[in-house]
């Protein structure tokens, strides 16, 4: 089923930042908490450094009965990012089929800018960012399947 939630960015405290979320609404963190760490090696990439291997790569908090959820991700330095008020979040779509992620994506980023093409990751999604024309930053990730 389609969905939408907000992806939260922090330099380096999303999991104190998401203990506290997880303490206002409750609820356990879907799958866990997934590490940088967790991560297989990137072809061309440099080795992680060890003091990021530990921070989260991604955690779900699924509130108001999961009619939404709460994601998040560290975004630190060593890995490129800079976290500034306007980059710290990200409406996440999550389309049925990759033929309406391939439509939302490409009607959204018309006037704005890709920062990532869409593509199979390596958590078994199709996914893609982008920020539109208004600087709105959108996510998307389709759990189909390739055609």
């Amino acid at each position: 089923m389609a969905s939408v939630s907000a992806y939260l960015n922090f330099s380096r405290h999303t999991e104190t930042a998401f203990n506290f979320y997880q303490s206002v609404f409750g609820g356990e963190f879907i799958g866990g908490i997934s590490r940088f760490g967790d991560m297989p090696p990137m072809e061309g990439q440099p080795p992680m450094p060890e003091e990021d291997k530990n921070l989260v790569m991604h955690v779900v908090l699924p509130i108001f009965d999961g009619a939404f959820h709460l994601m998040g991700t560290d975004a630190p330095e060593s890995m490129g990012f800079k976290v500034n008020f306007g980059n710290n979040i990200y409406i996440n779509l999550e389309p049925d089929t990759r033929e309406e992620t391939r439509r939302l994506f490409a009607a959204l980023a018309e006037g704005g800018e890709v920062e990532m093409e869409l593509q199979d990751m390596f958590w078994g999604a199709y996914f893609g960012s982008l920020t539109d024309q208004f600087g709105v930053k959108w996510m998307f990730n389709c759990s189909e399947k390739g055609e």
